[in-house]
């Protein structure tokens, strides 16, 4: 018991403070790519110590939804990263799986998209509405790729496949296991609002779907929903690392074992961040109504994971 608590508070901590410095060097990153000098990688940290310091300016027309939006997305992100294999393949919540993850995932944007409405702004209606649609034809995706994984493992408990997977290496050689993992790196720019899906640096009103909705907060309101949005990537980005290339994470919990779980993390992690960051320089945004028929193929390709499970041996 006491060892899960310790597990719980390490993964939420890891999750909340490697965030933003996640964010800040995917931004450096991509500068430069482009021949710019960038932010440096840390300035996330500056950016939300300014907003929490700053007055929150709220609209007359506002409810208390408007103002417990940004807490329950933290506070789901932070549930989260407790269910999610970080620094070791034993989780503290062993009986939560991906249902209940996406089930987190969904709140947040629920109470998102009904901040966007609340607020009585027409960009926040349009960005709730895209969003809505976004994340119905994503979240299916999700479940169904790490479904192809557990049909593998035999086990349904994200720590059980990542164990399963880093004991057996051999069972992530087969077409299923790519399949699965393109159809969950798809909807990952999908879900945490990235190019070509969404922009995450641009404000026009015609092409933002995440940022119409947050166009309505400031201070400390901001800090909070701009932490939740980093969380959520470093959540998305993790599970690729971890569930898709789970060799080097630890099946102890022990400090040795949690530091080389650590260790092994970041280093996935920094190359998934510059390979999104090449990926995010040399496309271009598609057209909103493009969106479907991306997600639609990752669905296919998530369904042909599934297949590949009982057709390849």
């Amino acid at each position: 018991m006491i060892t899960d608590i310790a597990l719980a508070l390490v993964q939420a901590l890891v999750v909340a403070a490697g965030a933003p410095l996640l964010v800040g060097a995917l931004r450096t990153l991509k500068a430069r790519l482009v021949g710019r000098r960038g932010p440096r990688p840390w300035q996330p940290y500056a950016d939300l110590a300014k907003l929490l310091r700053k007055e929150a300016v709220v609209s007359t027309t506002t409810s208390w939804v408007f103002r417990v939006t940004p807490y329950v997305l933290v506070a789901t992100m932070l549930v989260a990263a407790v269910i999610v294999p970080v620094v070791a393949s034993r989780t503290a919540l062993p009986f939560a799986g991906i249902i209940l993850l996406m089930y987190l995932f969904l709140v947040g944007a629920f109470f998102l998209a009904l901040a966007g409405l609340d607020s009585g702004s027409a960009f926040g209606g349009m960005g709730a509405s895209r969003e809505v649609a976004v994340a119905a034809l994503a979240e299916p995706t999700v479940i169904l790729a790490v479904f192809a994984l557990a049909l593998r493992a035999e086990t349904t408990n994200l720590g059980g496949i990542v164990a399963r997977f880093a004991g057996e290496p051999s069972l992530a050689a087969s077409p299923g296991h790519l399949l699965a993992f393109a159809a969950f790196f798809i909807v990952m720019l999908a879900e945490t609002g990235r190019l070509p899906v969404d922009n995450p640096a641009t404000h026009l009103e015609l092409t933002m779907i995440h940022e119409a909705m947050v166009l309505e907060y400031a201070g400390r309101y901001l800090a909070l929903v701009e932490w939740a949005g980093a969380m959520k990537l470093f959540v998305f980005l993790t599970l690729l690392a971890n569930l898709f290339f789970p060799w080097g994470v630890p099946s102890l919990v022990a400090p040795a074992p949690i530091l080389l779980g650590l260790g092994v993390l970041m280093v996935k992690l920094a190359l998934l961040t510059v390979g999104l960051a090449v990926l995010e320089t040399i496309v271009a945004k598609l057209r909103l109504f493009r969106v479907p028929e991306l997600l639609a193929g990752s669905f296919a390709l998530a369904l042909l994971s599934v297949t590949a499970v009982f057709l390849v041996p």
